[in-house]
């Protein structure tokens, strides 16, 4: 078996650290025996969505998120008909904004985006920054992750996350991330495929099993990142899992 990982913006989208997510995700395959290809791609680059078995997009500055959504948006209706295909997209930090309407920008000034999904972005003035933990109806664990954000997403109708702890979609708001079929979006960073290891662990098997409904799974191996995570959440925000 054979998955292969478009790696869309690698060398804009890539603040935090956030190729880990990349990292953790082909050594959980390799792990079950699956050969990975990771196509590395960015503005230069055709992209053909038939490809890829997994697409995965990053954070990055703003300026950089501009010149990645100029390029993505000729692909709009390829991105549409991947997702609704129920492909596997992760897309984390800014990069969730990509996937609305329109982000209005800090000078006012609108920006059309994707449009796949019905909410739409506002560029606050300041920074949101924040250690994050989240609950979602999908797992039983919760989120850990880190936000750092100037985008305050609105409208967002069928969210992944109830905030625990944390900024969420916009300041206050006790929601954030998009799910839909195999699309995951959210602001956490950090990486979230590394802090969450039942996470990982989901993704890799639910990829796996789109191309072999019969796989055998070796026993996952993640001790060491579900120690990381759950004493994480003991040392810094033991109220919450009290």
């Amino acid at each position: 078996m054979t998955i292969t990982i478009g790696y869309l913006y690698y060398d804009l989208l890539n603040l935090y650290g956030e190729n880990g997510n990349i990292k953790a995700l082909k050594k959980q395959l390799e792990f079950q025996d699956v050969k990975v290809i990771i196509k590395f791609l960015t503005i230069d680059d055709d992209l053909d969505f038939n490809d890829y078995d997994f697409v995965y997009i990053g954070a990055g500055t703003e300026n950089n998120q501009m010149i990645a959504l100029k390029h993505l948006l000729k692909y709009k209706d390829d991105l549409k008909h991947y997702i609704e295909s129920s492909k596997f997209l992760l897309c984390t930090g800014n990069s969730i904004e990509l996937f609305g309407r329109h982000i209005l920008d800090s000078n006012k000034k609108k920006h059309k985006t994707l449009d796949i999904f019905k909410y739409h972005t506002v560029v606050e003035d300041f920074r949101m920054i924040d250690e994050s933990v989240f609950k979602s109806d999908l797992f039983d664990e919760l989120f850990v992750g880190f936000q750092n954000q100037y985008g305050a997403i609105k409208d967002i109708k069928e969210p992944t996350f109830k905030v625990v702890k944390g900024i969420g979609s916009y300041p206050n708001s006790d929601t954030e991330g998009v799910h839909y079929k195999n699309f995951f979006g959210t602001y956490l960073i950090g990486p979230i495929l590394v802090r969450n290891p039942h996470f990982l662990k989901h993704l890799t098997k639910e990829l796996i099993l789109s191309k072999d409904k019969d796989f055998k799974f070796k026993k996952f191996n993640l001790k060491l990142e579900t120690i990381a995570h759950d004493k994480f959440l003991e040392k810094y925000y033991s109220e919450v899992i009290a």
